[in-house]
């Protein structure tokens, strides 16, 4: 699937992690974010260092609108997390052009697959091209905290 949802007008994607607004964005993910409510701004940093960081931001001001974290190995595996639009401009579409614009950086390190979980927005992915694991029963998980 390589069809981009457009960004609407005014927007731009980036990839540049120098651009993300970490303030802005650890106060989206800590105060609004059901995954992330309280994490610390130290996880937070750490969590950012540790990944791929994109963004999508106002063609003007720059402002961030949007923000989207991957984990990747960068030659097999992808964990899309942290995605996220601010309230201000949700319902425009920002947050699906935003994914399938990660979808497209992280496609180009020949990964195989790229994984994610949601509570609520499975449609969304869905018209991305993410579908339900076909054997959920072949993953584990460990949880540490």
């Amino acid at each position: 699937m390589s069809d981009l949802p457009p960004l609407p007008e005014g927007y731009e994607f980036s990839a540049d992690p120098a651009r993300v607004d970490a303030d802005r964005v650890h106060h989206w993910l800590s105060t609004d974010a059901y995954w992330a409510l309280g994490r610390t701004r130290a996880k937070h940093d750490a969590a950012m260092a540790g990944s791929l960081n994109f963004g999508v931001y106002d063609a003007v001001t720059g402002v961030q609108a949007a923000y989207a974290r991957a984990i990747t190995d960068r030659a097999t595996f992808g964990w899309l997390c942290d995605v996220y639009v601010d309230p201000e401009v949700r319902g425009k579409g920002i947050g699906a052009a935003m994914v399938a614009r990660v979808r497209e950086e992280l496609r180009a390190f020949g990964l195989r697959r790229i994984l994610l979980a949601t509570h609520d927005a499975h449609g969304v992915y869905a018209r991305l091209g993410f579908e339900p694991l076909a054997r959920p029963d072949h993953w584990m998980a460990l949880q540490l905290g």
